[in-house]
């Protein structure tokens, strides 16, 4: 059974969320249940806290509408670098259905983060895959793509 994805205004949406310390197979179980959740939705990314658990992980998978499904797990992730030079895009978000807002974001960026193992990752991000990685990050500190703009 698939975990449903909370809206808003579930109090989980707006959670700080804890740093990932042990990665075992309950860690790994999490992440098939955010995808699990996230295929059916459909969406290209998904938080914890968009599942009601409090912890610094969220997946992504920008290809697999048009073309091959890549999932890829950020645990722990952080921004180490972002461009000064921002761009507007817009955004929906699952826990928020049938709306769209126009989100100014770093047009590119540096993500450090650990995968299922622990194992330490960076990588550059730009285009669809930078705005994903950021509203998904956002996520897991309470933050909201409308926290952006004027809405709600």
């Amino acid at each position: 059974m698939t975990r449903p994805i909370l809206t808003v205004p579930d109090a989980s949406l707006r959670a700080v969320c804890a740093q990932v310390t042990v990665f075992d197979a309950a860690l790994a179980d999490l992440s098939e249940e955010m995808f699990a959740a996230m295929y059916a939705a459909p969406g290209r990314g998904l938080a914890a806290p968009q599942i009601g658990a409090l912890q610094r992980i969220f997946v992504m998978d920008v290809t697999w509408k048009t073309g091959a499904r890549t999932p890829r797990v950020f645990v722990n992730p952080q921004i180490v670098t972002a461009n000064v030079a921002l761009v507007v895009n817009d955004e929906s978000c699952l826990s928020i259905p049938m709306l769209t807002v126009a989100v100014p974001r770093p047009r590119d960026l540096v993500l450090r983060w650990q995968d299922l193992d622990g194992a330490a990752h960076e990588e550059a991000f730009e285009g669809t895959d930078a705005v994903i990685v950021q509203h998904e990050r956002d996520h897991l500190d309470g933050i909201l793509c409308t926290d952006y703009t004027e809405i709600m």
